[in-house]
């Protein structure tokens, strides 16, 4: 192992067990890490747990809450001063007096929460204070660390043989036919290779902004480059035929000497710094978006799904452990916008998520962690009603659609009510990989924030949820026990 290794292994290890040592012996303090692939929903799931918390809502599954030993929670100055804070305010604006969903995670940010809470019972009885730290960032960043392990003739091979799959030939046209030019012999050329990074980094925008949105290639800073935007180490591409031994100075020289920079400038430093400090992890998935795109993006979901959890560095946590390889100890999978479901179909969506990542559950379980699964609406934009198509009653939401967003063949301005029948899943789950639903059959206009009003005493009004307090119940309720 290089010495380089294993100094910022060191350094780790000091600074995991400098934190531990003292959130063991001073101030309990609990990490969670909240990603998830693109339009997941992310930033609405952070809002709304800050929401909850602070608000200190009865919420049925949230036993500290519906206990009533929830005292207090208040946001604090956060650990990392090198990280952006959550802007939970202005998201929190957006979300109750404009009724505007807040922007997506492009970047990492960070809060601290103070817990106040009364101890369940037993012998330790009484008050207590846990230091909630969560980390939000990216899914694609978290689907980088697979590239520690690739070497660049690796990675060029498995992401030009992802071309191949079926649905992304038109994607990936432009970007194969200038590959085809490249030579990865000729000498280096700087203009050249921006070019070829341009055509590649398009062909990772086509994908996302296609059916398979829900999956990803990475790199993941590609297209969230950040402050890193149009640095070297975002300059680079794929070459193919690639020489066995790489000569000096060219063209496939250049792209590997960059890919390696890659790893060490962007991917390393976001596991040492971050990921490897996480105590648990909930993962947001648009499984609704796969079902309607058809069998191959669930499939491509799966992969994606299985590959996160690979990534997690996971496993039961010892006071060894803790102290100098912390492991995340509970992973939530949640499949999100079940408010654009019927309540019947809430379970049939959750079993949909467990089925695909049952065979990573196993692996994960195996390792001593506990995974859980869950359907849920972080805010809840809709209610369930009943539409009449002739003699048949069908189970339906009524919501506002934003403006702009078309139901039945009528253009919504924002502020007219709609009642849809998104459809049914399936009773069996695997029915949707064998292509029970038709691509395109199920109906999810994009509905806006509900409206939040004061109650009969002037208190602020609360968002709606489905489940979210299940999810916040899994991954830190034990602590406030």
């Amino acid at each position: 192992m290089p010495l380089t290794d294993l100094a910022a292994r060191a350094g780790s290890a000091m600074r995991a067990f400098a934190e531990a040592s003292g959130d063991l012996l001073v101030q309990p303090t609990l990490r969670l890490g909240v990603t998830g692939l693109a339009r997941s929903g992310k930033t609405v799931f952070t809002t709304a747990l800050i929401h909850h918390l602070t608000e200190a809502h009865a919420l049925p599954a949230f036993a500290p809450a519906h206990e009533g030993r929830l005292r207090r929670a208040r946001l604090v100055p956060q650990p990392d001063d090198d990280v952006p804070r959550f802007p939970f305010e202005d998201h929190y604006a957006a979300l109750t007096e404009r009724r505007l969903w807040p922007r997506s995670t492009d970047r990492i940010s960070q809060f601290r929460l103070a817990i106040e809470y009364e101890r369940a019972g037993g012998w330790r009885s009484g008050p207590g204070t846990l230091m909630l730290d969560v980390v939000d960032y990216p899914g694609e960043w978290l689907l980088d660390l697979a590239l520690i392990e690739q070497d660049y003739t690796a990675w060029s091979r498995a992401t030009i043989n992802g071309t191949r799959r079926a649905g992304r030939a038109e994607s990936a046209a432009p970007w194969l036919a200038l590959l085809e030019t490249l030579d990865p012999n000729a000498p280096l050329d700087e203009v050249l290779a921006e070019r070829a990074s341009d055509a590649f980094k398009a062909y990772l925008a086509a994908l996302r902004n296609g059916p398979e949105a829900v999956a990803t290639t990475p790199p993941g800073r590609f297209l969230m480059p950040g402050d890193l935007a149009g640095s070297p180490a975002l300059t680079f591409a794929p070459l193919d035929n690639l020489p066995e031994a790489i000569a000096p100075e060219s063209l496939a020289w250049l792209m590997q000497r960059r890919f390696e920079a890659y790893k060490a400038k962007v991917v390393v430093p976001f596991f040492r710094d971050h990921f490897q400090r996480v105590d648990r992890q909930i993962v947001l998935v648009d499984v609704l978006a796969a079902v309607d795109a058809g069998p191959t993006a669930v499939a491509e979901l799966e992969e994606a799904l299985d590959a996160v959890l690979l990534s997690l560095n996971i496993g039961r946590n010892t006071l060894f452990s803790r102290l100098f390889a912390p492991r995340a100890d509970r992973i939530l999978f949640a499949a999100t916008k079940a408010d654009h479901l019927h309540q019947t179909s809430h379970d049939r969506l959750d079993a949909l998520l467990r089925l695909l990542v049952s065979r990573a559950m196993r692996r994960t379980e195996a390792a001593g962690a506990r995974v859980g699964t869950v359907a849920l609406a972080s805010v809840r934009a809709t209610r369930e009603t009943t539409v009449h198509d002739g003699a048949e009653a069908l189970r339906a939401v009524a919501g506002v659609p934003e403006a702009g967003e078309v139901v039945d063949g009528e253009v919504f301005d924002g502020t007219s009510e709609a009642a849809v029948f998104p459809g049914e899943l399936p009773a069996r789950p695997e029915a949707v990989l064998e292509g029970a639903v038709e691509p395109g059959s199920l109906r999810f206009p994009r509905f806006r924030p509900p409206p939040v009003r004061p109650d009969a005493l002037g208190r602020p009004g609360h968002l709606p949820q489905i489940r979210l307090d299940r999810a916040m119940q899994f991954l830190i309720g034990d602590r406030l026990a």
